[in-house]
């Protein structure tokens, strides 16, 4: 359970294990809303396959924090005889970036769709960035089906609404994601660029942080006369 009590979700537009120098911003304060001293963390790289050398540099990365870190694999079978057990136990849950559609699809093989409310629901803290940023999400922008980039509309749905991420390093996710929104194939949303990401709690956006001075992050709506608004958030600084 979270220090106080409710649901967190941070979704990170990408790149989220920055500064390289030092414990990832992103991850202590996931963390610091966690109110563990030495909390249990768990690292999921689905979204790549369970890509060996990138659960090697996560794990390098995030070794230096705070108390326990694990990781759940599922390819080729789990690593752990029972992975709801293992992430109803942890204080705070990472997801990695890659491709959300396979992620999303082995997820729902394994039951982990229903296993994510249960520890979302019972105060873990879960955090992801790129695919495990929209995962959280009724949807977003993808390139899962190929170097296109297509929508995806199949997200766990544990929050309302869309996701972009990479909104402004990828030059094509931005008006993809106007584009869809516009004309409703995903629903209103947000999107963060890298470094940048909402931070909901409970069901409800409660700001939007970053782990970079200047990177920014958007609403995205449709208006009454089917034009696109998009507004600039306000945006704090983790680093301060």
């Amino acid at each position: 359970m979270a220090a106080d009590g409710r649901k967190h979700i941070l979704a990170i537009g990408g790149g989220a294990l920055m500064p390289r120098e030092t414990f990832p911003l992103y991850c202590a304060e996931a963390i610091r809303l966690s109110g563990k001293a030495r909390p249990k963390m768990c690292v999921l790289n689905t979204a790549e396959g369970d890509n060996p050398a990138t659960t090697q540099r996560v794990h390098d990365r995030l070794a230096g924090g705070p108390g326990e870190l694990r990781h759940l694999a599922l390819f080729p079978m789990p690593n752990v005889a029972d992975p709801e057990d293992l992430l109803l136990s942890q204080d705070v849950v990472f997801v990695g970036g890659g491709s959300v559609a396979n992620m999303l699809a082995v997820w729902r093989v394994h039951g982990l769709d229903e296993v994510f409310r249960k520890a979302w629901e019972a105060g873990v803290v879960l955090l992801g960035s790129s695919a495990g940023g929209i995962c959280w999400f009724e949807g977003g922008t993808t390139d899962s089906f190929g170097p296109r980039l297509r929508p995806f509309t199949d997200g766990l749905g544990l929050l309302k609404g869309s996701y972009c991420p990479h909104y402004e390093s990828e030059e094509l996710r931005r008006p993809l994601f106007q584009r869809l929104v516009q004309d409703g194939t995903l629903p209103d949303g947000y999107g963060c660029d890298d470094g940048v990401a909402v931070h909901y709690v409970d069901d409800e956006l409660a700001e939007v942080v970053a782990d970079r001075p200047g990177a920014r992050g958007f609403s995205v709506r449709r208006g009454s006369e089917g034009v696109v608004e998009e507004s600039a958030l306000d945006v704090r600084f983790l680093g301060e």
